[in-house]
């Protein structure tokens, strides 16, 4: 499509010659852990950030933007290395101090036409992003990609391409926001801890748990089937008093002292889900989340470590137990999920992974990702606080992800795809 008059229907983003922008000073050189939490995570996640500011346009935001990631990369210098393989057939950074990939584009729209998370449009967002050409794997992708677009009306719409081996959610806030700081001229609120060998294995492994997120589960409903329809992407709100009305019902029948949001909202979702997919009710169906170990790590992590803390819990129960059963079931189920990651888990985990190199299954599986506690819309480069952040697509059609939104930040936006026709039951089963 193109121009109709002065409608533009489409829009198009002029990328310019991708540059690398190496640390500002020299780094240190060599090779650089990864822990089994960050193996088992090594996918790329795409994220922008739009600024438009009424005092400043977008005339030096290139340069302010690229002139501070040189000098933020002097403290995170494994980021501007590159990814590849240790004799032990793990993923490893060799600290070159190749720098990461920048590129200057321009775009036809004003910033306003972006719209919100409302209706996601992973096309026309991914056009914010820089992706590798040719790229046929991670270690071909370098751990940060950067591009900045300027739009017409003088705003700009930073994008980002991470490697989640390199970052958690709150890691790479804590990068963002620091990229931020420098750019304002600022020391780092929460500087980087770089020593991620505090999370290896221990010798001899000690496998003390049983690892259901590794569980293969059986397709019995031949949901693949369905998914050769069209994916359609939608996000729901749930402001303030739809999430007190989850969790007042959760409640409601006594057998539970007390609930969160998060719990509340999540058992909410996978019932749901596994309504509109129309899954048998003998069909084995897996939560998968991830959960915050920083703090329960025995010692807690320290400050600003970056890296990956969250370690992947579950919960497997059938479609029909999901459907036949009270709100406060499920609920239960997740928090009994939430608290099964202590100390001693976590580490069973890391050392599960040792020993099987094992990938969680996502077969029959539902993955809740929560961004809702992340605080990426404080990043702040000197133009104020994005009038809009989060991602460009869902990683993985069995992935809901949990936004933060709107006033105080107090709503959470659902956002994710399914088969058209489990869409439209979805959408009924969303009217609470």
């Amino acid at each position: 499509m193109g121009n109709a008059g002065e409608n533009v229907y489409e829009l198009v983003v002029k990328q310019g010659e991708p540059t690398l922008v190496p640390p500002a000073e020299e780094t240190e050189k060599g090779l650089y852990f990864l822990s089994n939490l960050d193996q088992n995570i090594a996918v790329i996640v795409r994220t922008i950030y739009c600024f438009k500011s009424e005092e400043k346009g977008n005339e030096n935001a290139v340069e302010v933007i690229k002139d501070a990631l040189a000098k933020v990369l002097v403290h995170y210098y494994p980021v501007a290395g590159r990814l590849t393989i240790s004799p032990e057939g793990k993923l490893i950074v060799d600290c070159t101090g190749e720098g990461a990939v920048f590129v200057e584009a321009e775009a036809n729209w004003t910033i306003e036409e972006i719209g919100g998370n409302a209706k996601p449009d992973p096309i026309t967002l991914g056009k914010l992003v820089y992706d590798i050409p040719g790229a046929k794997n991670i270690l071909e992708i370098p751990p940060l990609v950067a591009q900045v677009t300027k739009f017409k009306c003088g705003g700009f719409v930073l994008g980002l391409c991470m490697n989640h081996c390199m970052f958690d959610g709150i890691g790479a806030m804590e990068f963002v926001n620091s990229w931020g700081e420098t750019a304002r001229g600022l020391s780092l609120n929460v500087p980087p801890f770089l020593e991620r060998s505090i999370l290896k294995v221990r010798n001899p492994p000690k496998i003390e748990f049983p690892h259901r997120e590794f569980d293969e589960i059986e397709d019995v409903s031949d949901s693949a089937n369905l998914y050769k329809e069209e994916l359609l992407y939608r996000s729901f709100c749930f402001d303030p008093d739809k999430l007190e009305e989850l969790k007042t019902e959760a409640l409601q029948d006594g057998t539970l002292a007390k609930c969160t949001t998060f719990e509340a909202l999540s058992a909410f979702v996978w019932r749901a889900r596994s309504r509109a997919l129309r899954l048998q009710p003998d069909q084995q169906t897996k939560l998968l989340f991830a959960v915050d170990g920083r703090a329960r790590f025995e010692p807690k992590l320290p400050e600003g470590y970056c890296g990956n803390g969250i370690v992947l819990t579950n919960s497997i129960c059938s479609a029909g137990e999901l459907a036949e059963n009270p709100l406060s079931f499920t609920v239960r189920l997740v928090q009994e999920a939430v608290n099964m990651v202590t100390d001693s888990y976590m580490r069973s985990a890391i050392d599960y992974f040792e020993v099987t190199r094992a990938r969680p299954s996502l077969a029959a599986t539902l993955l809740i990702t929560t961004w809702s506690k992340l605080s990426f819309h404080s990043a702040d480069f000197g133009w104020g606080e994005p009038i809009l952040s989060g991602p460009v697509a869902l990683p993985e059609k069995e992935v809901i992800l949990f936004l933060s939104h709107g006033k105080g930040r107090k709503s959470i936006n659902v956002l994710l795809g399914l088969p058209a026709s489990a869409m439209k039951i979805f959408e009924e089963l969303m009217q609470i």
